[in-house]
């Protein structure tokens, strides 16, 4: 029979020290939160992982949340962590929350970056359609992609975060991403998560001008956990870590110092 495949990863930072896991949202990569893990490398054990169908991690017609949290727990049974402080966003910081759900004895505290454990309406099928409908097999150069992306996505923040999963092989583009996997799976990513409940430390931590997490949310995160904080990054939206980096930062140290301190 062959073994699950591992989850890629980089690894950095202090290996004799508690773990930090970071872990991405829908359409990013390992390097999402790289500055939050630069920051982190000085006191902690730091893994930076690619979710399945991301990244360069291998691609899979199943992604549930269950199986989501078993890749994160896979990889930790593999670098030999027993425990860890968990900290995503968006996708990523549903996964974490699955993870508390799913083996709270391995969870040390969750950071969850603006967003709840609830289902939401259909937000992104504009972008896997304009991804889909991209010729990137007859284009030579990344520009020729952003123009053609700018047809639907105007931001150029957006198409540039996208096209970061645009990879050359011999003499054409393919997509890193597996566009298939993801769209067939969106209505469960997009979906909630699992019942149960948590005990331990939960910090969420809102962008203010986004609505992903709001005071609708409260029952079904009361109802999943208990030691709950939330904290407002004003000014900001669903990117609160790119568009506030030293504030969002310096929210989650000083969250993984009170839980160290205890």
């Amino acid at each position: 029979m062959t073994a699950p495949a591992l989850l890629n990863y980089q690894r950095s930072g202090q290996l004799d020290a508690p773990t930090t896991i970071l872990i991405h949202g829908l359409f990013g990569d390992l390097d999402n939160l790289k500055r939050l893990g630069r920051e982190l490398e000085d006191s902690y054990d730091v893994v930076y992982l690619d979710v399945r169908n991301h990244g360069d991690s291998f691609h899979s017609e199943q992604m549930s949340y269950p199986e989501l949290a078993a890749d994160v727990f896979r990889l930790m049974d593999h670098l030999k962590i027993n425990k860890a402080h968990l900290i995503g966003h968006s996708m990523g910081g549903k996964i974490t929350m699955q993870c508390a759900l799913q083996k709270p004895e391995r969870v040390l505290s969750v950071v969850a970056a603006d967003i709840a454990p609830v289902g939401y309406s259909a937000r992104h099928n504009h972008i896997l359609e304009a991804l889909e409908q991209l010729p990137i097999d007859t284009m030579s150069q990344r520009k020729e992609a952003d123009q053609a992306l700018a047809k639907s996505i105007a931001e150029p923040g957006v198409r540039q975060f996208l096209l970061k999963n645009l990879t050359r092989v011999d003499d054409h583009f393919a997509w890193r991403l597996n566009l298939e996997g993801i769209k067939h799976n969106y209505p469960q990513i997009n979906g909630e998560i699992s019942s149960g409940h948590y005990n331990g430390p939960i910090l969420f931590i809102k962008g203010g001008n986004s609505d992903y997490l709001t005071a609708e949310h409260e029952s079904a995160i009361r109802d999943r956990f208990s030691d709950t904080d939330v904290k407002v990054i004003a000014d900001t939206g669903h990117w609160l870590h790119a568009e506030k980096p030293h504030i969002f930062n310096r929210l989650v140290l000083s969250f993984l110092a009170q839980q160290q301190s205890q």
